[in-house]
């Protein structure tokens, strides 16, 4: 073998370790790039979790829908209650076996063990009516809130047959209401903590342990709203209705679902109207959570799926179950954009007081000449503050 034959084995010899040096220096340039961006990412979470609790303003919504969904459904079946959870529902044969098994619970028994007795289970039926109203205005809201709890799942578990998955959700809301604090704004407590403080100070343990709580709370619940319609997109593109686009007409023209057919037919008269909207729920369910990620794409994602649950609540006639799902969707909207729209109200509010019919302007200021504010002393009121709660 020749020299010039032997040359070209000596190179590769020598870019061999070469490659080797720059993929091990990439390698190890990659892998430091993860653990910044790791350590990043988890001070980021560290920080979101403890600094301040999160969403005040959309768990007080949340709180509040609750509420009216509870008050709503059971005014509405007030004059029908007995036939449709009392002594009239004996014909399904759950008064004597409930298929629900929170009916044979104690803790839950309470509207089953009185669906014999009118009188007792009507003064149940009112007391859980004004729970709901307090539930709403959240007076009291840690005493209040075990006892609504206890007594609602009694009350729409002991007749089965007549319940939806809006139950489901409302029940494990619930549960995850118990670690946040739902009355820290829009609420009767919250006027009563602006005049006698909190309960702990700033900074103590108490008070840092109910921050964390609170802030995973709502990491719980976020992850359950989005479970549910992600696993829906999920099922319902496994069915060729769905996949095709006309998966909303046959509902929509049951006499069951179709509770305004006028309205149905309206709806489901263009071939084209059915497809967009099937395959738009179809999407927008499976992008949700994606479409959490950025303002633009949040805002479509909020007003997609609040349109969605009015449909099903006008079209279909599940009113409750709407309010419960958009009642949970409230606390994906942040605590600076509520504030915004309460100070937005308020200032038109004040606006629309002062001023007369005829547009003239009420008391003194119709007498003194109307001048720019200066730039430093505009009304920067918190809006909290302008709700009687205190600031975080």
């Amino acid at each position: 073998m020749t020299a010039t034959d032997r040359t070209p084995d000596r190179s590769d010899a020598i870019r061999t370790p070469r490659v080797l040096a720059f993929l091990g220096a990439m390698i190890a340039q990659v892998a430091q790039v993860a653990a910044i961006s790791a350590t990043r990412c988890f001070s980021a979470a560290d920080r979101w979790l403890h600094e301040s609790k999160k969403s005040l303003y959309g768990i007080a919504v949340t709180r509040i829908l609750f509420g009216l969904t509870g008050f709503g459904l059971l005014v509405t079946n007030f004059a029908t209650r007995y036939y449709s959870f009392g002594s009239g529902s004996a014909w399904n044969r759950e008064m004597a076996e409930p298929i629900s098994d929170f009916p044979k619970i104690w803790i839950f028994s309470a509207f089953h063990s009185a669906m014999g007795n009118d009188l007792l289970y009507s003064a149940l039926y009112i007391l859980l009516i004004g729970l709901s109203v307090l539930f709403i205005l959240g007076w009291r809201f840690r005493i209040v809130l075990p006892v609504f709890f206890v007594l609602w799942v009694g009350f729409i578990e002991a007749n089965d047959m007549i319940g939806d998955q809006g139950d489901n959700m409302f029940r494990i809301a619930m549960i995850l209401l118990f670690f946040a604090d739902p009355a820290a704004r829009w609420s009767l407590d919250a006027r009563r903590r602006a005049r006698k403080g909190e309960w702990f100070r700033e900074g103590s343990a108490p008070r840092q342990i109910g921050v964390v709580a609170h802030n995973l709370a709502l990491v719980a619940l976020a992850a359950q709203v989005i479970f549910v319609y992600t696993s829906g997109a999920l099922f319902k593109a496994g069915g060729s209705p769905w996949r095709e686009g006309w998966a909303i007409y046959h509902p929509l023209e049951t006499v069951r679902f179709g509770t305004w057919p006028a309205l149905s037919d309206f709806f489901m008269a263009w071939g084209p109207a059915v497809a967009f909207l099937t395959l738009g729920t179809l999407i927008l369910q499976a992008a949700f959570p994606f479409m959490l990620l950025t303002r633009p794409t949040r805002l479509i994602a909020l007003f997609g799926m609040l349109g969605f649950h009015l449909g099903i609540a006008v079209l279909m006639g599940l009113p409750w179950f709407s309010l419960t799902m958009v009642a949970i969707d409230a606390i994906f909207i942040r605590d600076r954009s509520w504030a915004g729209i309460v100070s937005s109200v308020t200032e038109k509010w004040r606006a629309t007081a002062s001023a007369r019919p005829d547009g003239e302007a009420v008391g003194d200021a119709a007498l003194e000449p109307e001048q720019p504010p200066a730039a430093d002393n505009l009304d920067h009121t918190d809006s909290a503050q302008l709700e009687g709660t205190t600031a975080r």
